[in-house]
Protein backbone atom coordinates (compact mmCIF):
# COMPACT_ATOMS: atom_id res chain seq x y z
CA UNK A 1 0.00 0.00 0.00
CA UNK A 2 1.38 3.28 -0.93
CA UNK A 3 -0.49 5.59 0.94
CA UNK A 4 -1.39 6.09 4.39
CA UNK A 5 -4.17 5.45 5.85
CA UNK A 6 -5.74 8.50 9.22
CA UNK A 7 -4.31 6.32 11.81
CA UNK A 8 -1.04 5.69 10.36
CA UNK A 9 -0.38 9.61 9.46
CA UNK A 10 -1.31 10.10 13.05
CA UNK A 11 0.75 7.71 14.55
CA UNK A 12 3.96 8.62 12.09
CA UNK A 13 3.33 12.49 13.59
CA UNK A 14 3.76 10.82 16.92
CA UNK A 15 6.83 9.52 16.34
CA UNK A 16 8.22 12.33 14.17
CA UNK A 17 7.47 14.35 17.65
CA UNK A 18 9.10 12.21 19.87
CA UNK A 19 12.30 11.93 18.00
CA UNK A 20 13.09 14.88 16.22
CA UNK A 21 14.81 16.38 19.01
CA UNK A 22 15.95 13.11 20.47
CA UNK A 23 19.31 12.42 19.51
CA UNK A 24 17.98 9.20 18.44
CA UNK A 25 17.19 9.40 14.78
CA UNK A 26 13.51 10.41 13.47
CA UNK A 27 14.39 9.25 9.83
CA UNK A 28 15.74 5.89 11.61
CA UNK A 29 12.77 5.45 13.62
CA UNK A 30 9.98 6.40 10.86
CA UNK A 31 11.72 3.87 8.25
CA UNK A 32 11.38 1.14 10.28
CA UNK A 33 7.92 1.89 11.62
CA UNK A 34 7.07 2.34 7.66
CA UNK A 35 8.71 -1.20 7.13
CA UNK A 36 6.14 -2.33 10.30
CA UNK A 37 3.04 -0.85 8.92
CA UNK A 38 3.92 -2.07 5.55
CA UNK A 39 4.22 0.96 3.49
CA UNK A 40 7.07 1.35 0.77
CA UNK A 41 9.07 4.66 1.62
CA UNK A 42 11.30 3.16 -0.61
CA UNK A 43 8.96 3.31 -3.70
CA UNK A 44 6.23 5.79 -3.36
CA UNK A 45 7.20 9.62 -3.91
CA UNK A 46 4.29 10.55 -1.59
CA UNK A 47 5.34 8.17 1.54
CA UNK A 48 9.04 10.71 1.01
CA UNK A 49 7.16 13.71 1.07
CA UNK A 50 5.10 12.49 3.68
CA UNK A 51 8.12 11.48 5.60
CA UNK A 52 9.83 15.00 5.54
CA UNK A 53 6.96 17.11 5.44
CA UNK A 54 5.52 16.34 8.39
CA UNK A 55 8.42 17.96 10.11
CA UNK A 56 6.77 20.96 10.35
CA UNK A 57 4.94 20.12 13.05
CA UNK A 58 8.18 19.35 15.06
CA UNK A 59 9.52 23.29 13.82
CA UNK A 60 6.16 24.75 14.82
CA UNK A 61 6.47 23.37 18.59
CA UNK A 62 10.24 25.08 18.54
CA UNK A 63 8.69 28.52 17.32
CA UNK A 64 5.81 27.80 20.34
CA UNK A 65 8.72 27.39 23.16
CA UNK A 66 11.53 29.64 21.84
CA UNK A 67 9.95 32.31 19.69
CA UNK A 68 10.24 35.03 21.85
CA UNK A 69 14.11 34.26 22.49
CA UNK A 70 14.87 33.73 18.61
CA UNK A 71 12.65 37.47 18.01
CA UNK A 72 14.90 39.24 19.65
CA UNK A 73 18.43 38.14 20.61
CA UNK A 74 20.18 39.30 17.24
CA UNK A 75 23.41 37.66 18.61
CA UNK A 76 21.31 34.18 18.49
CA UNK A 77 20.45 34.78 14.62
CA UNK A 78 24.38 35.51 13.72
CA UNK A 79 25.26 32.08 15.27
CA UNK A 80 22.01 30.49 13.49
CA UNK A 81 22.70 31.26 10.60
CA UNK A 82 26.66 30.61 10.29
CA UNK A 83 25.83 27.15 11.75
CA UNK A 84 23.00 26.95 9.00
CA UNK A 85 25.37 27.93 5.69
CA UNK A 86 27.40 24.41 5.79
CA UNK A 87 24.38 22.52 6.18
CA UNK A 88 22.11 24.68 3.60
CA UNK A 89 24.78 24.21 0.64
CA UNK A 90 25.42 20.26 1.62
CA UNK A 91 21.38 20.17 1.55
CA UNK A 92 21.17 22.23 -1.75
CA UNK A 93 24.07 20.65 -3.51
CA UNK A 94 22.88 16.33 -2.46
CA UNK A 95 19.36 17.24 -2.64
CA UNK A 96 18.41 14.99 -5.14
CA UNK A 97 20.97 12.24 -4.44
CA UNK A 98 19.70 11.93 -0.69
CA UNK A 99 15.78 11.75 -2.13
CA UNK A 100 16.60 9.22 -4.61
CA UNK A 101 19.37 7.16 -3.11
CA UNK A 102 19.79 7.48 0.63
CA UNK A 103 16.03 8.13 2.14
CA UNK A 104 15.16 4.94 3.65
CA UNK A 105 18.09 2.34 3.30
CA UNK A 106 18.45 0.14 5.83
CA UNK A 107 22.16 -0.31 5.50
CA UNK A 108 22.92 2.89 6.05
CA UNK A 109 19.88 3.41 8.86
CA UNK A 110 21.81 0.86 10.92
CA UNK A 111 25.36 1.98 10.55
CA UNK A 112 24.84 5.65 11.72
CA UNK A 113 22.12 4.71 14.69
CA UNK A 114 25.23 2.34 16.31
CA UNK A 115 28.23 4.80 15.24
CA UNK A 116 26.69 7.37 16.09
CA UNK A 117 25.71 6.27 19.88
CA UNK A 118 29.30 5.29 20.39
CA UNK A 119 30.41 8.93 19.43
CA UNK A 120 27.72 10.11 21.62
CA UNK A 121 29.22 8.33 24.90
CA UNK A 122 32.39 10.04 24.36
CA UNK A 123 30.90 13.20 23.58
CA UNK A 124 28.92 12.85 26.89
CA UNK A 125 31.78 12.28 29.05
CA UNK A 126 33.37 15.25 27.44
CA UNK A 127 30.53 17.37 28.53
CA UNK A 128 31.48 16.88 32.12
CA UNK A 129 34.29 19.26 31.56
CA UNK A 130 32.39 21.72 29.09
CA UNK A 131 33.51 25.45 29.17
CA UNK A 132 30.69 27.18 27.64
CA UNK A 133 26.96 27.09 29.18
CA UNK A 134 25.86 29.05 26.08
CA UNK A 135 26.09 29.28 22.41
CA UNK A 136 26.22 32.23 22.77
CA UNK A 137 29.83 31.86 24.65
CA UNK A 138 31.28 29.74 21.89
CA UNK A 139 33.64 30.86 19.13
CA UNK A 140 32.29 31.79 15.91
CA UNK A 141 34.45 29.04 14.31
CA UNK A 142 33.07 26.34 16.36
CA UNK A 143 29.51 27.82 15.73
CA UNK A 144 30.36 26.69 11.95
CA UNK A 145 31.77 23.22 13.12
CA UNK A 146 28.92 22.71 14.71
CA UNK A 147 27.11 23.35 11.12
CA UNK A 148 29.19 21.06 9.44
CA UNK A 149 28.00 18.05 11.72
CA UNK A 150 24.88 18.72 11.05
CA UNK A 151 25.17 19.21 7.42
CA UNK A 152 26.65 15.10 7.52
CA UNK A 153 23.71 14.39 9.12
CA UNK A 154 21.69 15.20 6.23
CA UNK A 155 23.65 13.27 4.17
CA UNK A 156 22.71 10.19 6.15
CA UNK A 157 19.42 8.89 7.71
CA UNK A 158 19.92 7.06 10.70
CA UNK A 159 22.66 9.71 12.22
CA UNK A 160 19.84 12.11 13.55
CA UNK A 161 20.21 15.89 12.69
CA UNK A 162 19.64 16.45 16.86
CA UNK A 163 22.12 13.91 17.50
CA UNK A 164 24.68 15.36 14.84
CA UNK A 165 24.53 18.93 16.24
CA UNK A 166 24.56 17.80 20.11
CA UNK A 167 27.64 16.13 19.46
CA UNK A 168 29.06 18.33 17.81
CA UNK A 169 28.71 20.93 20.14
CA UNK A 170 29.39 18.67 23.28
CA UNK A 171 32.81 17.90 21.20
CA UNK A 172 33.18 21.58 20.87
CA UNK A 173 32.90 22.38 24.24
CA UNK A 174 29.15 23.12 25.02
CA UNK A 175 27.33 22.05 27.89
CA UNK A 176 24.80 19.42 27.99
CA UNK A 177 21.62 21.44 27.98
CA UNK A 178 23.40 24.30 25.87
CA UNK A 179 24.39 21.79 23.29
CA UNK A 180 20.59 20.44 23.16
CA UNK A 181 18.73 24.23 23.02
CA UNK A 182 21.36 25.27 20.14
CA UNK A 183 20.31 21.74 18.46
CA UNK A 184 16.73 23.00 18.92
CA UNK A 185 16.87 26.49 17.74
CA UNK A 186 19.43 25.43 14.91
CA UNK A 187 16.61 23.36 13.74
CA UNK A 188 14.28 26.40 12.76
CA UNK A 189 16.03 27.06 9.45
CA UNK A 190 17.42 23.93 8.77
CA UNK A 191 14.12 22.13 8.49
CA UNK A 192 11.94 25.08 7.37
CA UNK A 193 14.21 25.01 4.13
CA UNK A 194 14.27 21.35 3.63
CA UNK A 195 10.70 20.74 4.11
CA UNK A 196 9.95 24.01 2.09
CA UNK A 197 12.42 23.12 -0.52
CA UNK A 198 10.63 19.51 -0.75
CA UNK A 199 7.08 20.85 -0.85
CA UNK A 200 7.52 22.65 -3.44
CA UNK A 201 9.20 19.92 -5.77
CA UNK A 202 6.74 17.55 -4.75
CA UNK A 203 3.37 19.59 -4.06
CA UNK A 204 1.80 18.83 -7.72
CA UNK A 205 2.77 15.42 -7.46
CA UNK A 206 0.89 15.12 -3.97
CA UNK A 207 -2.60 12.96 -4.46
CA UNK A 208 -5.81 13.48 -3.49
CA UNK A 209 -6.08 13.45 -0.04
CA UNK A 210 -3.04 13.65 1.09
CA UNK A 211 -2.87 16.87 2.49
CA UNK A 212 -5.38 15.93 4.87
CA UNK A 213 -2.53 13.23 6.22
CA UNK A 214 -0.07 15.96 6.19
CA UNK A 215 -2.07 17.85 8.10
CA UNK A 216 -2.87 14.87 10.44
CA UNK A 217 1.04 13.80 10.80
CA UNK A 218 2.12 17.81 11.35
CA UNK A 219 -0.80 18.23 14.52
CA UNK A 220 0.39 15.51 16.12
CA UNK A 221 3.88 15.73 15.54
CA UNK A 222 3.52 19.41 16.45
CA UNK A 223 2.32 18.24 20.05
CA UNK A 224 3.95 15.51 20.53
CA UNK A 225 7.11 17.22 19.89
CA UNK A 226 6.62 20.27 22.10
CA UNK A 227 6.32 18.00 25.47
CA UNK A 228 9.18 15.89 24.32
CA UNK A 229 11.27 19.32 24.05
CA UNK A 230 10.32 20.15 27.78
CA UNK A 231 10.37 16.88 29.12
CA UNK A 232 14.50 16.55 27.25
CA UNK A 233 16.06 19.57 28.74
CA UNK A 234 15.36 18.47 32.20
CA UNK A 235 16.59 14.82 31.70
CA UNK A 236 19.63 15.52 29.91
CA UNK A 237 20.67 17.91 33.12
CA UNK A 238 20.14 14.68 35.25
CA UNK A 239 21.18 12.15 33.14
CA UNK A 240 23.32 13.19 30.26
CA UNK A 241 23.13 11.78 26.66
CA UNK A 242 23.94 7.83 27.20
CA UNK A 243 20.71 6.64 28.11
CA UNK A 244 19.99 7.80 23.82
CA UNK A 245 23.39 6.29 23.45
CA UNK A 246 21.94 2.82 24.80
CA UNK A 247 19.12 3.17 22.96
CA UNK A 248 20.58 3.88 19.92
CA UNK A 249 22.66 1.07 19.36
CA UNK A 250 20.12 -1.48 20.73
CA UNK A 251 17.78 -0.50 17.95
CA UNK A 252 20.51 -1.14 15.65
CA UNK A 253 21.12 -4.34 16.51
CA UNK A 254 16.84 -4.90 16.09
CA UNK A 255 16.71 -3.49 13.13
CA UNK A 256 19.90 -4.96 11.57
CA UNK A 257 18.60 -8.45 12.84
CA UNK A 258 14.94 -8.28 11.74
CA UNK A 259 15.59 -6.14 8.54
CA UNK A 260 18.98 -7.15 7.13
CA UNK A 261 18.75 -10.56 7.20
Amino acid sequence: MGRVSVWEALLLGVVEGLTEFVPVSSTGHLTLLFHLLDLPVQEEDFLKTFLIAIQLGAILAILLLYGRRFAVDRALWLRIGLAFLPTGAMGFLLYGFIRGEILGNDGIVVFFLFSVGLLLLLADRLAQRARYGDVLELPLHRVLLIGVFQGLAALFPGTSRSGATILGGLLLGLRRRAAAEFSFLLALPTMAVAVGYDLYRSAPAIPEGGWFLLGIGFLSAMVTAFLTVRWMLGFVERFGFRPFAYYRMALAAVYAYFFLG
